[in-house]
């Protein structure tokens, strides 16, 4: 997507009472007439509406908002905001009932190709679970980040915590995927948790920073989690469990699930139990699951940390990348200057960063380290 298309893009959608369904049709308008966004901004309240067929009260508030940002209104999104058509842009998250509009992200950037690929795994569960849900997710998190697979999970208190910090504890990449904004923590008590994240791997959300935190959102957020895994794993649920939404999710999209067995007696295993009957794969060990996976995207990377020399006559592998490295290129100039194309050659600096042998800088830049 050019600057400028983004640029219209996040003014639509900024405009209050215009959700999924009006921006689909806002733009299947302009394709219409084969025009842009930019073109309808300047189109005058009546035609507008008689194209869009939108009601009075909702024509009065988008032109309120028009008038309030002008003729010629300022273009400028946020640093960190992810749009449709934008490269890394997960083209699952398209096939969704309700798609964002738009995710803001934190963290590393170079973790998108990776997303966008759905190379990752999903870690759920209740936010009160047993001691053994605890100590399988924490399991599951090493496990997965030591045979190189980014694990994603919400955040929350519980099975989401364990699954995070055990993640960290391997080095891994994790990812959290947040039903609030990125300026809110929740619950409080993850603070440190949420910065570790946002530090070792990325945090996203579709919510704009300075937005209102609504219950559902935390609901929302879980087909995003899902749409860019290539599986789900339920530690532990009970019966009314984000996590079941979750399992459903996974369904539509052929994302298979894994369950974790747990006490027939606990109410907290009673949804995920559930799932056993309706089919899931049982999950009897965190090994079990990478036999099946196998290595994740990240595992040369991992055995590239642990075996390689970092001394400066060591890293030769690919001396033309380290080189533009060096000399201060962009992403865009290293992919032209090395002809090769921007999402593998982002992986590879991915893997070049969690080895060790390069670190990231402002303005898509990197460094030898």
């Amino acid at each position: 997507m050019l600057l400028d298309e983004r640029g219209w893009w996040w003014l639509w959608i900024s405009c209050p009472g215009l959700g999924v369904a009006r921006i689909r049709s806002l733009s299947a308008v302009a394709q219409a007439h084969q025009l842009t966004l930019a073109d309808l901004w300047s189109w005058p309240r009546l035609r507008l509406q008689g194209a869009l067929r939108w009601p009075d009260s909702l024509m009065a508030r988008v032109e309120s908002y028009r008038l309030s940002k002008g003729a010629s209104p300022s273009l400028l999104v946020p640093d960190k905001a992810l749009f449709p058509l934008d490269q890394d842009w997960p083209i699952a998250f398209d096939s969704l009932e309700r798609p964002p509009l738009a995710v803001h992200w934190s963290g590393r950037k170079q973790c998108w190709p990776v997303l966008s690929a759905q190379k990752a795994v999903a870690v759920v569960g209740t936010r009160r679970p047993s001691d053994h849900g605890c100590r399988m997710a924490h399991a599951l998190g090493q496990c997965l980040a030591r045979a190189g697979w980014p694990v994603v999970s919400g955040l929350a208190e519980g099975i989401d915590a364990a699954s995070h910090h055990g993640c960290l504890a391997a080095d891994g990449l994790p990812v959290g995927v947040l039903g609030t904004p990125l300026d809110r923590v929740y619950p409080s008590e993850h603070e440190a948790l949420q910065a570790q994240v946002e530090s070792a791997g990325l945090l996203f959300s579709e919510w704009p920073c300075g937005a209102r935190v609504q219950r559902s959102n935390f609901a929302l957020r879980n087909r995003l989690l899902v749409s860019v895994s290539c599986a789900l794993v339920v530690v532990e649920c009970p019966e009314r469990s984000g996590s079941l939404l979750s399992a459903q999710i996974a369904h539509t999209q052929d994302c298979p699930v894994w369950v974790v067995p747990g006490d027939a007696l606990r109410w907290s295993c009673q949804g995920s139990n559930g799932l056993l009957q309706k089919g899931a794969t049982p999950l009897l060990s965190p090994e079990s699951l990478i036999e099946a996976l196998g290595p994740g995207p990240l595992a040369a990377a991992r055995t590239a940390s642990i075996t390689l020399d970092r001394s400066p006559s060591s890293v030769d592998r690919n001396p033309l990348l380290l080189r533009g490295v060096d000399e201060g290129l962009t992403l865009e100039q290293l992919s032209a200057a090395l002809s090769c194309n921007p999402n593998q050659l982002a992986h590879e600096l991915l893997q070049l960063e969690l080895a060790g042998v390069v670190e990231p800088k402002p303005g898509l830049r990197w460094r030898s380290v």
